[in-house]
């Protein structure tokens, strides 16, 4: 789609060059900004000439660039002691979109747009990704990115701020993982995404999107009886009703999917 109300298109080289104000909005995959009218935009400032790369494995685990596209995580192939590497595969083929969407979308636009189908969402909660947040002040702050998407379209960020990257853990990574999804047609938007995690250290984790208007991430010492596990999900008060899904339907196959992968992982 044309943007008509875009007046100008500025590529900084560096963060001193952002100049972000009202008007003007960050351009990284764009599949979501050119999808519909941005009447109150007249500046697009592309992220593409900071040349952040892609994705980094460090000594603490691995840095997901914001510009980073789902095709590069899709594909990327990290050490093989990191057992929770398909699930990055199965988040990005959770995004209801064509491959040329997969070559453009990115991580953290698909993060900060903050839909309740966010599978880049999903994957960063889950792994218990860290959010590094350039904020319009200067310097650099850091949060769970479960809590950075706070609501539908709504997240932590303030006027000006730019998601630089999402830090993943090398435990997280270690650790053995089980995926469920649920839509309402074969390729329509995700109803329910559900993943858990159980850990070296025998800790577990239900992280639950798509069918809440945020994400929940339920943490237990060890895998949970089914009970426990019912319990801790009638906590989740917020739960998504659209036409992607009535709220007492979400609820209820969320919980069926938990109780599959609760029994995966046990």
């Amino acid at each position: 789609m044309d943007l008509h109300t875009i007046t100008a298109v500025r590529r900084p080289g560096s963060r001193s060059e952002l100049a972000l104000g009202p008007g003007t909005t960050v351009l990284a995959g764009g599949t979501w900004l050119f999808s519909e009218p941005q009447l109150d935009l007249h500046t697009l400032v592309d992220l593409g000439g900071l040349g952040w790369p892609p994705l980094e494995v460090t000594g603490s685990g691995l840095t997901i660039a914001a510009t980073c596209t789902l095709r590069r995580l899709a594909a990327f192939r990290g050490p093989g002691e990191w057992s929770a590497l398909p699930l990055l595969h199965q988040c990005c083929a959770a995004l209801a979109g064509s491959f040329k969407i997969w070559h453009e979308a990115t991580v953290g636009g698909n993060i900060c747009l903050g839909l309740p189908a966010g599978p880049m969402i999903a994957l960063t909660v889950a792994l218990d990704g860290v959010a590094v947040v350039w904020p319009a002040g200067g310097g650099e702050r850091r949060m769970a990115v479960a809590e950075l998407v706070t609501g539908v379209r709504r997240t932590a960020l303030g006027p000006g701020d730019v998601l630089r990257a999402v830090e993943i853990p090398a435990s997280a990574l270690r650790a053995r993982t089980a995926y469920q999804r649920i839509a309402l047609s074969p390729l329509g938007r995700s109803a329910a995404l559900v993943i858990g995690r159980r850990g070296e250290d025998d800790r577990f984790s239900m992280t639950v999107t798509a069918a809440t208007e945020r994400p929940y991430q339920l943490c237990f010492p060890t895998v949970p009886t089914a009970q426990e596990l019912t319990s801790a999900l009638a906590g989740i008060s917020r739960w998504c009703a659209d036409v992607h899904g009535a709220r007492d339907w979400r609820e209820h196959v969320t919980g069926l999917l938990a109780e599959k992968i609760r029994g995966a992982l046990s």
